[in-house]
Order: structure tokens, then C-alpha cells, then sequence
């Protein structure tokens, strides 16, 4: 048998989160950031291995080549923008939109970088609107394996 925990505000948690990644808000200071023109917010998965943090980001209908990826103060920003199609219409006007749903614009991402971070080997990919971001870790900072002896 299985026991797990009840949350009753765990779907509004839920809600909450994906409502803030959609439409980010609060106080911005433009001085630092250029956060104040977001449209949106990719959503991206972190994952750690013994040598290296992978960031995966979810950026399709944007160039790889288009995207600028700076690493500075301690701090990794990735910035971009996903052009909108004006229009659709031919010569005789007759094609519109009737549903826009697939969001538009500027984004950025900024994550602290750890302290075992080796800023001067990031690497970025991008393929079929993904983005993935390789950060090494300094070999001068991770664990060692003592061995003991008999």
C-alpha cells in the first residue's frame, strides 16, 4: 500500500505557476534586465549529471542563430524573439486569421549559475526548436573519491 499526501491547494499551486509563466508580472528593474518587453516565458527543464548542468528549452519558430546566450556576474541569460506573421491575406484579401493561439515576441530566461559553474565552456544547440545548453562543471571544485586502503 501506498500513502501519499493530500494538498488541497496543490492544483491551485499548480495554476498559479503556469499563469506566471504565461504572463509574467511584477516590478522589473530595466536597468539590469531587459525583461521589461517579455511576451513570454519558454518553459525549460534543468538537469544535473557528475560533470555538467543541461538546460533544455522549448523554443520553436525561433533561428538558433537568432537567440543570445550570455553568461555574466554570475548569472546566464537567454534572450530571443519569435517573429508574428502579419498577415496571411493574398491578392484578393480573402485569407484571415480566425484563431491566434501560438504566442509571439520577446522572452528571456536568466538562471543563477552555481558556484561550480566553468562559465568560459558553455555551449548552446539548437535543433528542431529545442535549445540545449551545456554548462561544465570546474573540475577543480567537484568531489574526489578518496580511495581507503586495507
Amino acid at each position: 500500500m501506498m500513502l501519499t499526501t493530500y494538498s488541497p491547494w496543490h492544483t491551485m499551486r499548480l495554476l498559479n505557476n503556469e499563469m506566471n509563466r504565461a504572463f509574467p508580472q511584477g516590478p522589473v528593474d530595466t536597468a539590469k534586465s531587459a525583461a521589461a518587453n517579455v511576451t513570454w516565458i519558454p518553459a525549460v527543464d534543468i538537469k544535473e549529471n557528475g560533470n555538467e548542468f543541461l538546460i533544455t528549452a522549448d523554443i520553436p519558430g525561433v533561428d538558433p542563430e537568432k537567440i543570445e546566450i550570455t553568461a555574466d556576474s554570475g548569472y546566464l541569460s537567454i534572450k530571443g524573439e519569435r517573429a508574428f506573421e502579419a498577415s496571411n491575406e493574398d491578392e484578393s484579401g480573402s485569407e484571415r486569421y480566425r484563431r491566434v493561439e501560438r504566442v509571439h515576441g520577446s522572452f528571456m530566461r536568466r538562471f543563477a549559475l552555481p558556484d561550480t559553474a566553468d562559465a568560459d565552456a558553455i555551449t548552446a544547440r539548437g535543433t528542431n526548436g529545442v535549445l540545449k545548453v551545456h554548462i561544465p562543471k570546474r573540475a577543480s571544485l567537484q568531489p574526489k573519491r578518496i580511495a581507503v586502503a586495507a
